[in-house]
C-alpha cells in the first residue's frame, strides 16, 4: 500500500460561514463538521494514523460583540488542540500556534529544526 506519512485537512467550512455572522448557518457548519469528523476519525485510526484537530484562530465561537453587533473577525480567543489516536498523549493546558508544528514533528519522530520557536505541545 502507498500510505502517505502525513495529510493535513482544512476543512473551512465554519470558518467560512463564520464571517457571515449568521449564527444558524455557523452552527449547522459546525454540526456538520462533528459529524464528518466522526465518520473519519475511526477510518483514519483504523489504519494507525495520529488525528490532530486544531484551528488557527476564533471566530465561530463568539458571533456577537458585547453591544450586541455581529462580530464576523477573527477572535483571539484560545483554538482547541485535539490529539485522537491509538497512544495516549498527555498534553500541556495552554500552548501557541507555533507548537503545533513541533508537536507534529515530535509525533513523527522527526527532530525539530532550531528555527522553530515553539515546542511540542505532549508532555514527556
Amino acid at each position: 500500500e502507498n500510505n502517505p506519512d502525513f495529510v493535513l485537512i482544512n476543512y473551512a467550512n465554519a470558518d467560512l460561514v463564520g464571517h457571515s455572522g449568521d449564527f444558524e448557518a455557523t452552527k449547522k457548519a459546525v454540526e456538520t463538521l462533528d459529524q464528518e469528523l466522526q465518520i473519519l476519525i475511526p477510518q483514519l485510526l483504523e489504519h494507525n494514523y495520529c488525528v490532530l484537530i486544531t484551528a488557527d484562530h476564533g471566530n465561530a465561537e463568539q458571533m456577537q460583540n458585547p453591544d450586541g453587533s455581529i462580530c464576523p473577525s477573527h477572535t483571539t480567543n484560545l483554538v482547541p488542540f485535539f490529539i485522537v489516536s491509538q497512544e495516549k498523549h498527555d498534553l500541556i493546558k495552554q500552548g501557541s500556534l507555533a507548537d503545533i508544528a513541533p508537536t507534529i514533528l515530535d509525533i513523527m519522530q522527526i527532530p525539530k529544526p532550531e528555527q522553530m520557536t515553539g515546542s511540542s505541545l505532549i508532555i514527556k
